[in-house]
C-alpha cells in the first residue's frame, strides 16, 4: 500500500481550469453582448444580436446570427488566451447554403485566428486556421450534426496542440504552429447558416 503511495504522489499533474461562462441573459435582447465584437471575414451583412430563447439550455437568451457572410463571426474581445479551452452549446436551425456555427481562439482580428466548426449540412466537423484572411483545412471527421438540436462543441489547446470534442467526445487532435500567442475567443458561422449559441465558457493563460 506504501508503494502504490509513493507512485501514486509522483504522477504527473492534471490542470485544471475555473471556466467563465456567459449565458447572455444579463444582456439587453437586441444587442451585442457586453465586451463583444462583430464582423465577417471575407465580407457580408452578418447580424449578431442576444435574442430571446425560452427553450435554450439556459433560458432566457442566447447569441444568435441571421445575416449573411463569407464568415461571420463574434469574438469577446476584452479577454486575451494563448493556452486554455473554449466551449459552446450551439444549435443549427437553417441555412440553404451552410448551416454550420463553431468557435474561434487566439483570435488576433478578422483576418488570423485558429477556428473548429460542425455543419449539419455535411454532417461533419472540421479545425482550420484563418491567415491572412484565408481559411485553410487542418483536420475533419464525420459526425451527425442534427439540426434544430442542442450541441456542444469544445476545443482545448496548449502550445502547438489542439483537441477537438462534440457532445462530450474528442474527434479531433492535432498539433500546429500557424497562429501563437493570447488572442480573443469567440463563435463563428458560415455563409447564410441560422445558428443560435448558449453557454459559452472559456478560460486560461495570457
Amino acid at each position: 500500500m506504501k508503494h502504490l503511495v509513493a507512485v501514486l504522489c509522483v504522477a504527473a499533474p492534471t490542470i485544471a481550469f475555473a471556466a467563465t461562462t456567459v449565458d447572455f441573459d444579463a444582456d439587453a435582447v437586441g444587442t451585442l453582448p457586453a465586451g463583444w465584437t462583430a464582423g465577417s471575414t471575407g465580407g457580408g451583412t452578418p447580424k449578431w444580436s442576444v435574442t430571446a430563447a425560452p427553450t435554450a439550455p439556459t433560458a432566457p437568451n442566447v447569441l444568435k446570427q441571421t445575416g449573411t457572410g463569407t464568415f461571420p463571426w463574434c469574438v469577446k474581445t476584452d479577454v486575451a488566451i494563448a493556452d486554455g479551452f473554449v466551449e459552446v452549446k450551439l444549435e443549427p436551425l437553417a441555412g440553404k447554403e451552410d448551416q454550420a456555427g463553431g468557435l474561434v481562439w487566439r483570435w488576433k482580428g478578422g483576418d488570423s485566428y485558429y477556428l473548429a466548426r460542425v455543419n449539419a449540412l455535411e454532417n461533419n466537423i472540421g479545425l482550420y486556421y484563418v491567415e491572412h484572411g484565408r481559411r485553410k483545412q487542418l483536420k475533419s471527421a464525420d459526425v451527425e450534426v442534427l439540426r434544430n438540436v442542442w450541441h456542444r462543441l469544445r476545443v482545448e489547446f496548449r502550445g502547438t496542440h489542439i483537441q477537438v470534442l462534440f457532445n462530450g467526445k474528442p474527434y479531433i487532435e492535432t498539433d500546429d504552429r500557424h497562429i501563437n500567442g493570447a488572442g480573443a475567443v469567440g463563435v463563428w458561422t458560415k455563409a447564410d447558416s441560422v445558428t443560435e449559441f448558449d453557454d459559452f465558457s472559456y478560460d486560461g493563460t495570457r
